[in-house]
């Protein structure tokens, strides 16, 4: 998206807010803005659209709306699934999940551990992906959760989440899957997967900032996270955020309907890209395997990642140099590490990922700032 002489490259971080998601949120902010707990007839509006937006939601993956939980994102959705499967008793079994998770998960896990759970870490091979029989040798018949991530928020890998969870569930464990950069982008279908829990969050699919959603398939046994009032089917207190409900129903339901056409566009922004790097003859790779439209890792030989990025914001182009939510201090990020990328490309590594709101012109020129600043 190029406004203000800026190209926003940067969208596995956060989107641009659906523009009717915003028109809907707005009486919800202005009038309609009763809590939707109380029993008068001013909630009615708000308790109405939080109705119609579950089950829009719903519908999107083709669940129950009762099996939509909402959220303040994608990190507290992560930490119900997580957290939310195990008591402090140590002999309730253990988790497994993978190396190249997001922090949401890992730190989740860590938590649990320190509580007597028992987290185990299965690796991935040079392209992030994980492998049902892979899992196969790190589960057993004690494990109670799998939790595998379904693409990987740096380098796009998609998983292949119905083999894994058909895994899982023979050996009577439950599966969840962080979907967070997935919903929207791609085709979801939780009836087919099998999963059990499942984590989306409204600012990856062009829906507002701190609203997300957990599906928790009917008959999972999952505790409470958040304690208070009665909310959210008596599973998650706290005052729901109805404008916000509303405008990630309205985004994610716009963005399921365009999902092939989408496709198809980066895709064919994709190519151009890599194109002109190749007519360049740079040096680089591109990390990940079936990645999710539009996410391209790329790492440059020789070269400084960080020092590329300021380079391309001071030429007005947003990139990433990996994960944005773990930007406090410059390193290689763990993702890298796992698929063991040599640090002559490690180093010089940098996240492009694309949206709907970029022109095949736009990509072209992000490929011909790099090649300007690579070559002086």
């Amino acid at each position: 998206m190029k406004k203000n002489n800026i190209i926003y490259a940067d969208n596995a971080a956060t989107t641009k807010l659906n523009s009717d998601a915003f028109e809907a949120m707005i009486p919800y902010l202005v009038d309609n803005y009763g809590n939707a707990s109380q029993p008068y007839s001013f909630a009615r509006k708000p308790k109405q659209a939080l109705k119609e937006a579950r089950t829009i939601i719903a519908e999107c993956i083709n669940a129950l709306p009762e099996e939509i939980f909402f959220t303040s994102g994608g990190t507290e959705s992560d930490n119900w699934a997580i957290k939310g499967t195990f008591s402090q008793k140590k002999e309730q079994g253990g988790i497994v999940t993978s190396v190249i998770e997001h922090h949401a998960i890992l730190r989740a896990c860590e938590f649990v551990e320190r509580l007597g759970c028992k987290v185990s870490y299965i690796s991935v091979d040079g392209s992030g992906l994980t492998t049902a029989s892979e899992l196969e040798k790190n589960i057993s018949d004690d494990t109670k959760l799998v939790s595998i991530m379904y693409a990987n928020n740096e380098i796009g890998t998609i998983q292949p989440i119905k083999e894994l969870c058909e895994t899982a569930h023979k050996h009577g464990a439950l599966f969840h899957t962080d979907a967070v950069q997935a919903v929207g982008h791609v085709k979801i279908d939780v009836k087919e997967l099998g999963v059990d829990m499942l984590s989306a969050s409204a600012h990856k699919f062009n829906g507002p900032k701190g609203i997300g959603f957990l599906y928790i398939k009917k008959g999972t046994p999952i505790y409470s996270y958040m304690n208070g009032g009665s909310q959210e089917f008596g599973m998650r207190a706290g005052t729901e955020n109805v404008a916000a409900i509303v405008g990630m129903a309205v985004a994610l339901k716009e963005n399921c309907l365009k999902i092939q056409d989408q496709t198809i566009r980066l895709k064919e922004m994709e190519k151009i890209l890599l194109t002109v790097l190749d007519e360049a003859k740079i040096d680089y790779k591109r990390n990940g395997i079936n990645q999710i439209p539009g996410n391209l890792s790329l790492s440059f030989w020789g070269v400084d990642g960080e020092a590329l990025l300021h380079r391309l914001d001071l030429m007005g182009i947003v990139v990433s140099t990996g994960a944005a939510c773990d930007s406090v201090e410059t390193r290689i990020s763990h993702v890298l590490k796992a698929i063991n990328l040599e640090s002559g490309y490690s180093n010089g590594t940098i996240r492009i990922s694309l949206s709907s709101e970029n022109t095949i012109e736009e990509s072209a020129d992000i490929s011909r700032a790099i090649v300007k600043i690579l070559k002086q």
